[in-house]
This record gives C-alpha cells, sequence and structure tokens, in this order.
C-alpha cells in the first residue's frame, strides 16, 4: 500500500459505543458491574489460596496466577471504556496506546498458555495420580508459569514493535474500545503484510498448539474418568475439569477467532462485540465458574472467614 499524507499521529480517537449514545448509562453501569465482580472475585480467590496451607497446591498456585492475569488485563482496557462512555472526549494518546496494546496482548498471551499448563496438571493429576506429587513438583509448576509469563511478554514485545512501526497517515479514528492490533492494522497506511504473517504464525504457537494440548489432555482424562468404577470419584473429576473446559471453550474461541485470521476478514462492527466477550465476560466468569463449583474453595473461604473473624474479635477486646 503506498504511504500518502503521512502525519504524525499525536492521539488517537476511540469510538467505542459511541453510536449507542443513548445507552451510555446502561453500558457504564453493566460494565462496572463485571469490572467489579471480577476484582472482587479473583482477588478473593488470590487471598484465599494464599492464606489456606490446604490449598498451597499446584493447581491452586496455577489458579492464582488465572485469577491474577485476569484482574491485571480487564484493569487495561475496561476503566478507560467505562471512562469514554461518560466523556465527550475519548482519546487516548500515542504513548497511551503503545503501554496499553502492550499490556493487553503480554496478559492475554501469558493466559492463553497458562490455560495450556494448568490442562497438563489436570491430566499428570488425574490419569498419573500415583506419580502427581513426584511429576509436578515445586520445581516444574514454577518453571511452567514462569514460562507461560516469558512467552506473553515476548509475543507482546514482537506485536507491540511490529504494529507501531506503521505509519499512520491522518486518520487516527479507532472503531473499536481500546487499542488493539486488528483496528491498527485497518487504520494503518503501510504494508501490515508483515503484521498479518506475525498474527498468524505466532498465533498458532500462542493460540492454536495450547488449545490443541488442552483438547487433546481433556481426551486422555475423559478416557482415564470413564474407567473409574466409583460414580462419586468420577463426578468429582467431571466436575473439576469440566470448569476449565468451559473457560477454555470461551477464552480460546473469542481470541483465536479476534487474532488468528487475515485481515481482510475482519470486520469491526463485529469483531468488537467479540472483543467483549474474552476480555470482559471471560474474566469475570473465572471466580464464578470455579468459586462455586470447587468445594475446596468454598470450606478454604469458611476456614478464613472464620479465623479473621475470631482475629477481628480479639483485636476488638484488646
Amino acid at each position: 500500500m503506498k504511504r500518502e499524507n503521512q502525519t504524525v499521529v499525536f492521539e488517537f480517537i476511540i469510538l467505542g459505543f459511541s453510536n449507542l449514545n443513548e445507552l451510555k448509562f446502561l453500558l457504564f453501569t453493566i460494565f462496572l458491574a463485571a469490572y467489579i465482580c471480577t476484582l472482587g472475585g479473583n482477588t478473593f480467590i488470590i487471598l484465599v489460596t494464599m492464606t489456606d496451607p490446604c490449598l498451597h497446591t499446584p493447581m491452586y498456585f496455577f489458579l492464582e496466577n488465572l485469577a491474577f492475569l485476569d484482574i491485571c488485563y480487564t484493569t487495561t482496557n475496561v476503566p478507560q471504556m467505562m471512562v469514554h462512555l461518560l466523556s465527550e472526549r475519548r482519546s487516548i494518546s500515542y504513548l497511551g496506546c503503545v503501554v496499553q496494546l502492550f499490556a493487553f496482548i503480554f496478559f492475554v498471551g501469558s493466559e492463553s498458555l497458562l490455560l495450556a499448563a494448568m490442562a497438563y496438571d489436570r491430566y499428570i493429576a488425574i490419569c498419573k495420580p500415583l506419580r502427581y506429587s513426584v511429576i509436578m513438583n515445586r520445581v516444574l509448576y514454577s518453571w511452567l508459569a514462569a514460562s507461560c509469563w516469558t512467552g506473553g511478554f515476548l509475543n507482546s514485545v514482537v506485536h507491540t514493535v511490529l504494529t507501531f512501526h506503521l505509519p499512520f497517515c491522518g486518520n487516527n479514528e479507532i472503531n473499536y474500545f481500546f487499542c488493539d492490533i486488528p483496528p491498527l492494522l485497518i487504520l494503518s497506511c503501510g504494508d501490515t503484510s508483515v503484521n498479518e504473517l506475525a498474527l498468524l504464525s505466532i498465533g498458532v504457537f500462542i493460540g492454536w498448539t495450547p488449545f490443541l494440548c488442552i483438547i487433546l489432555s481433556y481426551l486422555y482424562i475423559i478416557s482415564t474418568i470413564l474407567r473409574i468404577r466409583s460414580s462419586e470419584g468420577r463426578q468429582k473429576a467431571f466436575s473439576t475439569c469440566a470448569s476449565h473446559l468451559i473457560i477454555v471453550l470461551l477464552y480460546y474461541g473469542s481470541s483465536i477467532f479476534t487474532y488468528v485470521r487475515p485481515i481482510s476478514a475482519y470486520s469491526l462492527e463485529k469483531d468488537r462485540l467479540i472483543s467483549v466477550l474474552y476480555s470482559v465476560v471471560t474474566p469475570m466468569l473465572n471466580p464464578i465458574i470455579y468459586s462455586l463449583r470447587n468445594k475446596d474453595i468454598k470450606e478454604a473461604a469458611k476456614v478464613v472467614g472464620r479465623k479473621w473473624q475470631a482475629s477481628s474479635s480479639l483485636s476488638f477486646a484488646v
């Protein structure tokens, strides 16, 4: 594509829900409620798993990381989305856009890899229970978590550098809720073929590969569960895995649809609704699903609640 009328862009205008101005207060209320649920639910999981020694296991270590990632990547865009709903000026500085894109892609990529690590943990726990403590030792699960964060960081560095290396020729209106790769590629007046190739190739590693590994893990898990003689044992195993699968289908389905496609297939009017699913809805559902479907979390919450109540009563007495 020819570079015509190239100018220096100092800020971007986030159009977001500007075409739904009559619904801005309703949308603000919905996003605020979702954000509060996300912060409260994920903070609750982090506090409970850190406080109760019984939950100091690989499964809950990964769950802590997942909760922290959900808080982080929701905070990168939802507060700004709410501000823009009630503000006449819906702009973000060029540097602010760079930071937002880097942070969002970093946290989303890390979570994509982390979900695969969680599936591997469940595979070892259910398919090789006698060797679980030997295989999934502290060194291994710490290394897996660190690898997820490192992979997400490197993925974000590559896409952020490639995206903002592109020229923007005057038009600075982003028809989206926040600074993300697809709308910025469409906005650019430069050649985006390298960016598209990076999205598709890295997307195979960061998106499709973890997703297929999870599916393969759960095929083995389901096969093992079906051989369990105890109906109670089967039910407990299915319950543990079902919550993870729900998140996997929501998260990978929406994120792969958003990023791992040719740019010619993008339709921002439709795609921005999909972006709400993985950037707002999924992080809100994570703590609800894991808390309501997990007996260990609920029991630990009761124990922690009693301890805090006892300590509060003691401090008042003193």
